[in-house]
């Protein structure tokens, strides 16, 4: 590429970042154990059931989803936007793992409460989805160097099995896509009543890297070099637009496309699925870049009614930018017996 090179997500802090990366994951590692297994030996102090399935499925609720493999993050999220919504009872959220996360992730959410929403938790294992990757379902981060400039951007996007979503949630209409690595500042409430216009998804507009830089990832489809990226992170989306007009589809055939090509990576399927059919959102609704640029100003973050923690400096890891950190961290229970005992202190 012209001026820049790409490649996918890695971190390269030094020694001593490394060792504290190292205990951070270990305490993480250590509380997706040692929550299933508390509940086993009866340790929890109370126990949230699941609503009814007519809850989970009535389209007329805020419904809420979420791929992650990480208890603590996912929960963070949950609980922001319920401590800012004005009516948590009508929001539902799904948090969909993978096998290895589901139990403690089914037993962190049942042992814990939500004010009056409702939190199911699906395997996506045990999901009937034939034709879906699994292999590839959390959402992707690409990190973009641009060389001239020396300048280095991370864009996330969705993973394959975002594609499924009409197929998991049959009968909801509308959905709203929350990533693990976010904060939740404000009600979301109104993005509810998002005019799409006709398109299928709403989300940030990425313009600080425009499709033309990602060429790599295209073969002989067709596409606006100047169009800006969208991103993940928060996404409204209009399932019934989705289903009428079988992104699914769309998606499945640029995969296709690419194979035939000689090539099995599916970033530009995801990058080209919604090609004309974005409602942008602003900075006022999501502010991405807290997980690795420095320059974000306060009064910047303030504003926005989500933060996007995009980047390599997660904040609930050591090597998390310290001045952004705070914002996520203010939801956490430090008291929780289970982040003391397994060392989890962001």
């Amino acid at each position: 590429m012209k001026g820049g090179g790409i490649s996918s997500y890695n971190a390269m802090p030094g020694k001593r970042r490394w060792s504290w990366l190292v205990i951070a994951v270990l305490g993480l590692v250590l509380l997706s154990m040692l929550v299933p297994l508390a509940f086993l030996l009866g340790l929890h102090n109370g126990f949230h059931s699941v609503a009814n399935t007519e809850l989970l499925l009535n389209p007329e609720l805020l419904h809420y989803v979420i791929f992650s493999n990480n208890v603590l993050a996912s929960s963070v999220v949950i609980i922001q936007t319920v401590m800012h919504a004005k009516a948590s009872k009508k929001q539902v959220f799904h948090v969909l793992t993978d096998k290895q996360s589901f139990f403690s992730m089914k037993m962190w959410f049942f042992t814990n409460n939500y004010k009056d929403a409702t939190v199911e938790v699906l395997n996506i294992e045990d999901l009937n989805l034939q034709g879906h990757d699994r292999s590839m379902w959390v959402p992707q981060e690409l990190r973009v160097s641009f060389l001239s400039k020396s300048k280095t951007e991370y864009i996330s996007v969705f993973s394959h099995l975002h594609y499924a979503l009409p197929k998991i949630f049959p009968s909801l209409t509308k959905i709203i896509i929350l990533d693990d690595d976010i904060v939740v500042q404000r009600d979301l409430s109104a993005l509810w009543g998002l005019d799409m216009g006709g398109k299928v998804i709403g989300g940030l507009q990425f313009c600080n890297v425009k499709l033309g830089a990602l060429h790599g990832y295209f073969g002989k489809e067709k596409y606006n070099p100047n169009s800006c990226i969208l991103m993940s992170g928060l996404n409204v989306i209009d399932l019934v637009r989705w289903r009428e007009l079988d992104i699914t589809k769309t998606y499945q055939s640029l995969l296709q496309q690419r194979e035939r090509e000689g090539s099995g990576v599916g970033v530009g399927g995801m990058l080209l699925s919604f090609e004309g059919l974005v409602v942008g959102i602003d900075e006022r609704w999501v502010l991405s870049g807290l997980g690795h640029n420095y320059g974000i100003s306060k009064e910047a973050i303030n504003k926005a009614a989500v933060l996007h923690f995009n980047g390599n400096m997660k904040p609930w890891l050591e090597l998390g930018i310290p001045g952004y950190k705070v914002y996520w961290r203010r939801f956490l229970n430090r008291e929780n017996r289970f982040l003391s005992d397994c060392n989890v202190n962001p």
